[in-house]
């Protein structure tokens, strides 16, 4: 009879650095406006057009160990009844599976899509900053009250998106959110 012990299966999951993110950015066609390190931690910021909400401001969050976190600036805090807001975020939840909005500390609508470490990669990447984008495409008219003032959409006269040929990469994968007729 032995007592030694067999030593656990360990594998260790893969670990993502900064560059792989910054050449996934590269490789998608995005330029983040901004890049800070804290103890481990990287986040950059970015800010992306969908074919009718322009200027949503993306933060991807890399923890090298756990996940790759996007996460969208939604609106401003939210100063009508709160009880009336929070429902409509939680009926949002129900109705985007893969995405999930929550209410920040300074009370503004957040929209977040993680990805785990293991699958992380530059398509991935891609698919949930399209994801995020073609779900404000889709919530801008029950979201105008929230994100500019008496709720009027702003009219963009000619402007189109900066972020085109993103959106037509992952609309085969992503119809329901990135197919959106103009009002």
């Amino acid at each position: 009879m032995s007592t030694e012990t067999e030593a656990p299966d360990v594998r260790s999951a893969p670990v993502l650095r900064p560059d792989d993110v910054e050449a996934w950015f590269s490789e998608l066609d995005l330029t983040p406006t901004e890049r800070a390190d804290r103890e481990g931690i990287t986040s950059w910021d970015l800010v992306v057009d969908g074919r009718r909400r322009f200027d949503l401001r993306l933060t991807i969050i890399l923890d090298p160990a756990f996940a790759v976190i996007c996460w969208a600036h939604y609106a401003p805090p939210i100063s009508d009844m709160f009880r009336k807001s929070y429902r409509r975020l939680l009926r949002w939840n129900d109705e985007f599976p893969f995405a999930k909005f929550s209410v920040g500390e300074d009370e503004r609508p957040l929209l977040a899509v993680e990805l785990p470490v293991e699958t992380a990669n530059a398509d991935q990447l891609g698919l949930a900053i399209a994801r995020i984008v073609g779900i404000a495409d889709r919530l801008i008219e029950e979201s105008k009250d929230w994100i500019w003032l008496g709720g009027r959409i702003p009219d963009q006269g000619e402007r189109t998106s900066r972020n085109t040929r993103l959106l037509d990469r992952y609309a085969r994968r992503l119809p329901e959110l990135l197919d959106v007729q103009e009002a």
